[in-house]
């Protein structure tokens, strides 16, 4: 559905330790930084870029919103939430774990990047 999404960032620098480390959980690459200095992550499925704001204003995280990153197994995700806090994430939410849901159970974990945008990982729990 999606083919790319793109969260603000203060600080490009922290933002590459940030999402270059919980992003090598998931399998992706480390960022390229394209021509207009933004930080461009390619995964089977579509890019997500990570930039300072066009308008020059101040970057901010969504009041709300949340983007969230599938992950092959409970284990994945916990190394994602690790890298996240060892690399200036802070952990949000409750602690990884299962939540128990009406369509079945998630394996989660939520982190808040440099920046404050609201990140989780998840993982369907096979019956």
């Amino acid at each position: 559905m999606f083919s790319h999404i793109a969260v603000g960032a203060n600080d490009i620098e922290a933002a590459k330790k940030f999402y270059d480390s919980i992003f090598a959980t998931l399998g992706v690459p480390p960022a390229t930084i394209n021509a207009k200095g933004k930080l461009v992550y390619n995964g089977d499925t579509g890019f997500f870029l990570v930039t300072k704001p066009v308008n020059g204003q101040p970057a901010t995280a969504a009041n709300g919103g949340t983007i969230g990153f599938a992950a092959p197994s409970p284990e994945v995700i916990d190394a994602w939430h690790a890298a996240g806090v060892a690399n200036g994430g802070t952990t949000c939410e409750d602690p990884p774990g299962i939540r128990h849901m009406p369509n079945g159970d998630l394996y989660l974990a939520y982190l808040r990047d440099p920046t404050g945008n609201k990140l989780c990982a998840l993982y369907r729990v096979k019956s």
